[in-house]
């Protein structure tokens, strides 16, 4: 009897979780359709399984299975249950009020107490534009310069002080003042997401302003657009972007004044790619879009006896700086550079001609998962633009491909026209997490912010940025006492979730600030790598991506038959690899690291000063013993096409 009656419940249920009339007023009352779903499995959950159903809700069913009521009677009870999981329910009209994102100039009221002038600075790379906001900054009593990149944010620092203006570099990794004593300078330089909103300046920079869209970090760009308190705000960026910007300002009350600039040095699209690396010329730039390929690359191309320099985006700035000035060095035998996209945005690069190995790049989309797609017009201009410079030996670029079938696309790519701006990016405060909070005192960050997202009302002009890597933090530091407002800073750190230590270091931060413990130097030193020794990771770290490959084809060469050098994790003497120096590297005093040992593999002593990992150096030899078999059997292949062709030859 109680199977055909557990039967008759589940199918009643059912019935009620399909009416599409109680989804909709559901959804009036908050609900939307992934809460209404979750809220539904509970209320199924609690049907069924409780040991005895309350007096009111057994008639119901009781009235609904005799045909003398209806299905929909079931509303108030399944709302009653939803509440008690879903307490905003009951204060949605409050919430529903702090999430409206549908004005967020009112959130800035210090910008809306000045009247400010914007500057929108046009043009394509390499047309100055940025030179001339910068020149505007460097004149002004106080000035603020906002970057996508903590490298853009290193040159202007240094270019600042260069020329004799006090300025302070602040990103997300470190803050830099250039008085002894700590007093902040008049200027400074900063990653976009690091800029103060509430301090007074003269003259504010904005640098690639099109980047208000882009669907994680758009929301900084917004915020400083809207919320800076400069006398003038100097945008530098696409000509895409200018409609969007004037429409945007408009409801601040901001008119725009547009000075549109053109590229000061031409470059043209070759009718013919590179094909094969025999064909790189002085001047190459090879760019990738994983660095996967620009170590498979950087090592077939010293394979050739040349040498190349290498960027990409996760490198310390130091290092990035030292590569590329290897590079532009006329005396240096360098060269040759194998880059990422980081290249597109900054860098003062001598190229001559730019060399797109693939024109595919993992994307993150709306839904914060990583697909594979095409580049956009926008970014193939970007960095099709940092062929030839004027500042550089070469005053006209070339652009083409590595592989024959990508030229023609790569043609039609950037023939097309860069899609407009319409929207830019949104991201909750603080002070609206506080207020959530204050009526969900029990819920954890993440959930706030979940249920903030679900309900958002934005207007057309904008979104809500994906908040994945914020909600990844958040749950990591949910079993470490925090107040919110410390929480949600802890939380906007620019953590690499893929990296272990990275991620260590960020809780062992967390749990010393909860204990209201001091973060000394003596603390740090014993836990992470500090500012101060800086310098000396750069070189080690240069160092590294110059004798990576070379360190990998070492250990396979001198190993063992049928042995793996590294299968030992507490094994960290010295190495397999052959004592004699490796053509090329630099010498111990060259490195400017004390007791640089040239004895052991470069892998052995990463381990050994905990740079790296060994099961890090285990998964990097895989790799690239992966690549070194695919690069062989490729060598075979074509020596076997080359033999068989011969064979035939001889046979005619």
């Amino acid at each position: 009897m109680w199977f055909l009656l557990t039967d008759e419940l589940l199918k009643m249920l059912n019935k009620f979780y399909k009416r599409k009339e109680m989804q909709k007023i559901a959804a009036d009352q908050g609900l939307d359709a992934r809460l209404f779903h979750q809220a539904f499995i509970s209320f199924r959950k609690y049907v069924l399984e409780i040991s005895m159903l309350s007096a009111d809700l057994h008639i119901i069913f009781n009235d609904i299975c005799c045909g003398a009521g209806h299905i929909d009677d079931l509303y108030p009870y399944f709302m009653r249950h939803a509440k008690q999981i879903f307490p905003m329910l009951d204060c949605m009209e409050d919430l529903r009020k702090i999430s409206d994102l549908r004005v967020p100039a009112n959130w800035y009221p210090e910008a809306r107490a000045i009247q400010r002038k914007v500057i929108f600075h046009a043009g394509p790379t390499n047309s100055g534009k940025t030179h001339h906001a910068i020149q505007r900054y460097l004149a002004a009593k106080s000035g603020v310069y906002c970057g996508p990149l903590k490298l853009l944010a290193h040159e202007i620092f240094e270019k600042s002080n260069n020329a004799g203006v006090p300025c302070d570099l602040v990103t997300g990794e470190e803050r830099t003042f250039v008085d002894e004593e700590g007093r902040q300078a008049e200027h400074v330089a900063c990653t976009i997401e690091m800029c103060s909103v509430t301090t007074p300046y003269e003259v504010a920079v904005i640098d690639e302003i099109q980047m208000i869209r882009d669907i994680s970090r758009g929301w900084a760009w917004t915020r400083a657009l809207l919320g800076l308190c400069a006398e003038e705000i100097h945008v530098c960026g696409e000509p895409a972007a200018i409609n969007f910007v004037t429409e945007l300002m408009y409801t601040t009350g901001e008119e725009v004044e547009v000075r549109n600039y053109k590229r000061l040095t031409p470059f043209s699209i070759l009718d013919h790619a590179v094909e094969s690396l025999d064909n790189l010329r002085p001047g190459d730039c090879i760019v990738c879009f994983s660095k996967n390929d620009i170590y498979s690359i950087s090592r077939q191309i010293e394979i050739r006896g040349l040498e190349c320099a290498v960027i990409y985006g996760s490198l310390p700035p130091g290092t990035k700086l030292s590569q590329a000035k290897k590079f532009n060095d006329p005396e240096d035998p360098c060269k040759i550079l194998v880059a990422t996209d980081a290249i597109g945005m900054g860098l003062n690069l001598s190229i001559k001609r730019i060399i797109f190995n693939s024109l595919v790049k993992p994307n993150i989309n709306e839904k914060g998962e990583k697909e594979l797609d095409t580049i956009s017009t926008s970014q193939a201009l970007q960095i099709a633009g940092r062929a030839g410079r004027f500042s550089s030996i070469f005053k006209e670029g070339e652009v083409t491909t590595m592989h024959r079938d990508d030229l023609p696309i790569l043609k039609e790519i950037l023939s097309r026209n860069v899609d407009a701006i319409e929207t830019a990016g949104l991201h909750p405060t603080a002070e609206q997490i506080e207020m959530f909070a204050y009526h969900l005192p029990d819920a954890t960050l993440s959930n706030l912010i979940d249920i903030f997202v679900s309900l958002s009302q934005v207007d057309g002009m904008y979104f809500v940025c994906n908040i994945d890597d914020f909600k990844f933090l958040a749950d990591m530091i949910q079993h470490i006492p925090l107040n919110l407002r410390s929480r949600y800073v802890f939380c906007t750190a620019p953590i690499n979730k893929k990296q272990p230590f990275v991620c260590t270091s960020f809780l062992k931060f967390a749990r010393q600030f909860s204990r209201d413990e001091p973060l000394t130097f003596d603390w740090v030193c014993r836990h992470v790598i500090t500012q101060c020794i800086q310098k000396e990771l750069d070189s080690i770290i240069q160092v590294g991506v110059r004798n990576i490959t070379r360190l990998i084809r070492a250990t396979e060469t001198n190993a063992p038959p049928g042995t793996n050098p590294l299968s030992n994790q507490r094994r960290l003497g010295p190495s397999p690899v052959s004592p004699r120096r490796v053509r090329g590297a630099p010498k111990a005093q060259d490195s400017g690291v004390e007791g640089w040992q040239l004895d052991k593999s470069l892998g052995s002593r990463l381990v050994q000063e905990g740079l790296l990992t060994p099961d890090l150096l285990r998964q990097l030899q895989k790799e690239w013993s992966k690549v070194h078999r695919q690069e062989e059997e490729g060598v075979k292949l074509v020596a076997g096409n080359n033999k068989t062709k011969g064979n035939k030859k001889k046979k005619k």
